[in-house]
């Protein structure tokens, strides 16, 4: 009688197959989970930026338009000049304000209690004046005459036709009260007041009053500032790693610089701040608040990214490069600046790109130099008294009134903006520099 039992080597080799299979399963169920996982996170991440990014649209994008009330303001000859002598010096001290006051009683002759007349008054930006008188300056013939004059209207009456400001509740509670909200639809019905682009934005630099309130000296501040940086850390931060990687003899004193290096890297931005608070401004007596001495401080903090980027770059290169160019009778200088060193350029511009985007948001090492003043002026040059658009954005969030709110999110657009910008100058760079062998 024939044995039917199963061979065991074929039983074991079955069940070898079987714990073979079930292993697969669970590799590929663990890779399927660490998948799910990664594009979890990756679009966890996106969704909080493009929350964050809506945040910021969403409050920001309005501090672009600005309401205006158009005035007809008579420039009575016996209020602005009354010897006619069209002197510089007299224009500028005529009493402008109380041009437009008039106007604005002329507009609501049945306003006549004081408290009454201020709250009126208050419908039109404190800068009304100032554009008044530019505008004489600019033309004195058109004293005499009645001009249509676009002036900004208060940051309240801005915010409540922006719909940021509610009409109902109760009167005590509301910023705008009733009799201001009649005058607003009067003027509103009149044409007199309508929503334009707010050039101001971009033009002015910071005030008192939201709605005169701009980004030019803090942008203006921030380039200076900037190019400081670039002048300086770049060829130094290129020159150190340069010799570091290519020409330093390997010892305990270059390991020690290395070492520091790397160290500096991970420093927080405000002992940079101290530090240039202590040895530019307090030893070396340079100008406070200027961005000479946030450029120089923001030099020091930016070379370690610099340095090390570049030294990565320039191990990067293939040693292929570097012999052949020694090969065909190239001193070592010659092989690391006509061959090495344009082949690490590209690697080097994207470490430079990225500590110059640090240094653009950095706040706390201006902060203690002074950049954190209250400065209306344009700066005019490296040395004069500025500040920088996150020290802006700081002041600006700190602020109570709401429609610095708007201006908060609106300049940190354009800073994000300017951001965008760089990156795309150092990708053109990075192309424009890339060989491909």
């Amino acid at each position: 009688m024939t044995d039917t039992t199963s061979d065991p080597q074929q039983s074991r080799g079955e069940r070898n197959f079987e714990i073979v299979m079930a292993g697969m399963k669970k590799r590929r169920a663990a890779e399927a989970r660490f998948r799910f996982y990664g594009q979890f996170a990756v679009g966890l991440g996106l969704t909080f930026l493009l929350v964050l990014m809506f945040s910021i649209v969403s409050k920001g994008y309005s501090a672009f338009w600005q309401t205006y009330i158009r005035l007809d303001v008579p420039l009575v000859a016996e209020k602005i000049d009354p010897e006619g002598t069209r002197d510089v010096t007299t224009l500028r001290r005529a009493n402008y304000s109380g041009l437009i006051k008039q106007h604005l009683r002329d507009l609501f002759p049945e306003v006549t209690k004081r408290r009454d007349r201020f709250a009126l008054y208050g419908l039109v930006s404190n800068g009304a004046e100032f554009e008044l008188r530019d505008m004489v300056l600019a033309n004195p013939e058109l004293i005499g005459k009645t001009v249509s004059v676009w002036v900004p209207a208060d940051d309240d009456v801005d915010m409540l036709m922006k719909g940021h400001l509610s009409r109902k509740g109760p009167e005590a509670d509301r910023r705008i009260k009733d009799n201001q909200l009649g005058w607003i639809d009067t003027l509103k019905a009149d044409g007199r007041l309508e929503s334009r682009f707010n050039t101001a934005f971009f033009t002015n630099g910071d005030s008192r009053d939201p709605e005169l309130a701009g980004i030019r000296g803090a942008l203006v501040g921030t380039i200076f500032t900037l190019v400081v940086t670039l002048t300086l850390s770049f060829p130094l931060g290129v020159a150190a790693a340069v010799y570091l990687e290519e020409f330093a003899p390997k010892n305990r004193w270059t390991d020690l610089i290395e070492v520091n290096i790397n160290n500096l890297a991970a420093v927080p931005s405000i002992v940079f701040g101290l530090l240039g608070l202590a040895v530019f401004i307090n030893f070396f007596q340079m100008p406070r608040s200027a961005p000479l001495v946030g450029g120089l401080v923001l030099t020091l903090m930016t070379l370690p990214t610099i340095i090390i980027a570049g030294r990565a770059a320039l191990k990067s290169v293939p040693p292929s490069i570097r012999e052949a160019a020694l090969g065909i009778g190239a001193s070592p200088m010659q092989a690391v600046f006509y061959h090495v060193l344009p082949q690490a350029l590209p690697g080097m511009l994207t470490g430079t790109i990225i500590g110059m985007a640090q240094a653009l948001g950095e706040t706390a090492p201006l902060l203690m130099i002074g950049m954190v003043a209250f400065i209306a002026d344009i700066p005019g040059s490296i040395t004069d008294p500025s500040t920088a658009l996150p020290v802006q954005i700081y002041l600006w969030a700190d602020s109570p009134e709401r429609a610095y709110v708007e201006r908060t999110s609106a300049a940190i657009m354009v800073l994000l903006a300017f951001l965008a910008l760089m990156n795309a100058v150092a990708v053109l760079l990075r192309k424009r520099f890339e060989r491909r062998w």
